[in-house]
């Protein structure tokens, strides 16, 4: 069948996106943000020309947080933040929203990533390092008993999946009431998540759910407020909390096209829906890395 006698909603693009950087999104959303880019809804506008502050981006803002909310069954004990600069800039928010001068907080090392969010943390707060799988070489997850969690840490540190070397937490680790704060960048929306076990997650959207420019913080109520007062407040969840996230001019072509992917998400059957669809995947891919005796995948199965 020829490009243009594709069937409604077939793929048409002829290239897969297999990078570790921005990842490909759903042909349908990019093409409903082509069909709006000019006129955003009858308004005349596009949506990366409005004010911020317009009852027309309200209205995206309103709607992007409740489908995120219903997409994860967020509880009202958590709130919602869009920030900038990406999961990176998080590796230093966390430590001084969540940390004392003088506290220090626990780091499971897994993979280049949480390792390079421990080297971060360390010139806001002591870190201590409760488990070292050996960074970019890691290929397994030390079992829970052989950490060295600290019950007066200010919070604890994972990252749910380490793209680089492939490693990712099969559950979720129990630290009791200190609380877990998650890099979920790679595995935001692939699976339904329990929300509550969190003190904070964030996430961002280049991997599922949007651009780069933009990341998502869902963070606990009772751990807003702990600001260090020193910090910039770009850099201060209370700031974002108490303005929508709108205290600047946020990346808004970025915060929409999330928008239509939490609804785009929710119409294919949720984030149940894509767990299914993420297994599948990964396994063809892990299948015929495993049967091809070619590659070598060194990462232990439980892991992958």
């Amino acid at each position: 069948m020829k490009k243009s006698e594709a069937a409604p909603g077939a793929l048409t693009r002829s290239v897969i996106n297999f990078g570790a950087g921005p990842a490909m999104l759903p042909e349908a959303v990019l093409r409903r943000a082509q069909e709006e880019l000019l006129d955003w809804h009858g308004s005349g506008i596009s949506v990366i020309e409005m004010s911020h502050r317009s009852r027309e981006f309200l209205g995206i803002v309103e709607r992007s947080v409740a489908d995120l909310r219903a997409l994860l069954s967020i509880p009202d004990t958590h709130r919602i933040l869009f920030m900038p600069g990406g999961a990176t800039s998080q590796f230093a928010n966390v430590p001084l929203n969540l940390s004392a001068a003088d506290g220090h907080a626990d780091y499971l090392c897994t993979g280049h990533w949480s390792t390079k969010a421990a080297v971060e943390a360390r010139r806001h707060c002591t870190v201590h390092v409760a488990c070292d799988a050996g960074g970019d070489t890691a290929t397994g997850i030390p079992v829970p008993g052989t950490w060295t969690l600290t019950p007066d840490a200010d919070y604890v540190f994972y990252t749910a999946n380490e793209t680089i070397g492939g490693v990712e937490f099969p559950f979720v680790p129990d630290t009791g009431s200190v609380p877990l704060v998650c890099d979920m960048t790679s595995s935001f929306l692939s699976r339904p998540l329990d929300v509550s076990r969190y003190g904070l997650i964030f996430a961002g959207a280049q991997k599922n759910f949007g651009p780069s420019g933009i990341c998502v913080v869902v963070v606990r109520e009772d751990l807003i407020g702990r600001a260090r007062a020193h910090i910039p407040s770009l850099c201060d969840y209370r700031v974002y909390a108490d303005s929508d996230s709108l205290i600047n001019t946020p990346s808004t072509f970025s915060w929409y096209l999330a928008g239509l992917m939490f609804e785009w998400i929710r119409g294919q059957g949720g984030v149940e829906e894509m767990a299914r669809r993420a297994i599948e995947r990964s396994g063809r891919l892990y299948g015929a890395i495993d049967e091809g005796g070619w590659y070598r995948n060194p990462v232990a199965p439980a892991v992958r």
